[in-house]
């Protein structure tokens, strides 16, 4: 991937949408919500300071980042403020 963040900003590929619920009833398109959690990708100079690291599960905030497409998938460009915590 050709793709280098700048600054504080952090690439992430955003997790799989859950389709069901835990006991088996099938959620239709129109009240999916996408996750606000990811896996990241890329990250910057700065982010890499605030303890950010490529490969970590990170969540992050409902309305944040911009949403872009590399070679025919979708990813999240955040910034790390936007970033609320890793899960470990």
């Amino acid at each position: 991937m050709g793709f280098k963040p700048l600054a504080n900003r952090v690439l992430v590929e955003r997790a799989p949408e859950v389709t069901t619920t835990a006991s088996g009833i099938i959620i239709p398109g129109n009240a999916k919500e996408k996750p606000q959690e990811g896996k990241v990708i890329a990250v910057g100079p700065d982010a890499l300071d605030e303890g950010i690291s490529e490969g970590d599960t990170v969540v992050f905030g409902k309305y944040g980042g911009t949403e872009i497409v590399i070679e025919g998938k979708e990813y999240l460009i955040l910034s790390s403020d936007d970033i609320l915590g890793i899960l470990q």
